[in-house]
């Protein structure tokens, strides 16, 4: 499997609002609560929750739905969607 190109770009932290496995972590602006808006990196990184373990949950809840290359591709072109 090849590692997830996740160029950290933070598009996805942004924007944990749009989706239910994420909002959670909503700060009440759409982003997550852990995103550094001075770095653009996540303050929790080591220690970020399974959903933003992008292969891990892929591994753990959808590897029975998706061929993995699939599944990026499907994540790339929402990443591409998002402001």
């Amino acid at each position: 499997m090849t590692p997830f190109p996740c160029t950290a770009c933070g598009k996805c932290c942004k924007n944990v609002h749009l989706s239910p496995q994420t909002d959670y972590l909503n700060r009440g602006d759409g982003t997550c609560r852990h995103f550094d808006d001075d770095t653009k990196l996540c303050s929790i990184y080591q220690d970020r929750p399974l959903v933003c373990r992008v292969e891990e949950y892929y591994e753990k809840n959808l590897s029975d739905l998706y061929e993995w290359d699939d599944f990026v591709k499907m994540n790339l072109d929402i990443c591409e969607n998002l402001l």
